[in-house]
């Protein structure tokens, strides 16, 4: 679904991170998608964009939401490259975005969603950096699931800057979590193999090699990440590593399906009407 510029009614009032988010949320409760805030704002560099993501998720723990853990976004060596970054950026996950088993995806309630298979990692103890590495993000892992995220950029045609993604909680939506977990003890998630499939046909598959090297390598550039702004992924905190191969977009009717060598299946299916 398309819709206009970036002006929601306030065209004389000036940018800033409360601007930027009214923006965001305007488009996502409206539905409609927007161009790069960057082209528009140009103070909105990455320190603006995660004040603006701080706000963006505050104003959802307002209106009765709850922070359930933490996502990653372009953890694959090639996104990156075209971002031009090195490392992954963090969003926020709430209770507002979990699909329970059998829960659809509200296709009526997104604007263009896209699907894609997660490593995700329930964590036993707090992980605060600087300093984190695999081996001591390892230590913290409670258990290790199958998941499935719907990312949905607020941005036309998943068009953006890094600034703008950030600032945008890194596409987040809706996702859902595998309902048993394994030890990660003695499980090979680089090579813990995903196959991706779309109304019963492979579309795509991939390794936990595709996140980052490595899921954990991914984990703990989280934690040292989110430790430059003061934060930490806690006690609890539900972590979906990032994407294991590209999104898959999905339309009214289709079934999505991530199938993994150690971690089992999980299934979305997509109701509602465009």
């Amino acid at each position: 679904m398309s819709g206009g510029d970036v002006e929601t009614g306030a065209s004389t009032r000036a940018w800033g991170v409360e601007r930027v988010v009214d923006t965001l949320l305007e488009a996502e409760h409206g539905r409609h998608d927007i161009t790069r805030l960057t082209e528009e704002w140009d103070g909105l560099d990455l320190g603006a964009a995660y004040r603006a993501q701080r706000l963006l998720i505050a104003r959802k723990l307002a209106s009765g939401e709850s922070r359930v853990g933490v996502k990653l976004g372009l953890t694959s060596r090639a996104k990156q490259q075209r971002m031009g970054i090195t490392s992954p950026l963090t969003g926020v996950l709430t209770d507002g975005m979990a699909l329970t088993a059998g829960e659809p995806v509200p296709f009526g309630a997104l604007i263009h969603p896209r699907i894609e298979p997660e490593i995700v990692f329930v964590m036993r103890s707090r992980l605060a950096g600087p300093g984190v590495t695999a081996a001591t993000a390892l230590a913290a892992v409670g258990s290790v699931h199958a998941g499935l995220e719907v990312i949905d950029s607020r941005f036309r045609d998943f068009s953006f800057a890094m600034p703008d993604v950030v600032a945008d909680n890194a596409s987040s939506s809706r996702f859902t979590v595998s309902a048993t977990g394994v030890s990660a003890l003695g499980l090979d998630l680089v090579l813990e193999a995903c196959v991706l499939r779309k109304n019963g046909v492979v579309v795509d598959t991939a390794t936990g090699a595709a996140v980052q090297g490595n899921p954990l390598e991914a984990l703990a550039l989280a934690a040292n990440d989110l430790a430059s702004r003061g934060e930490a992924i806690e006690a609890g905190d539900l972590v979906l590593t990032g994407g294991l191969t590209d999104a898959v977009f999905v339309q009214p009717g289709d079934e999505v399906s991530a199938e993994f060598t150690s971690l089992g299946s999980v299934t979305l299916s997509v109701e509602g009407t465009s």
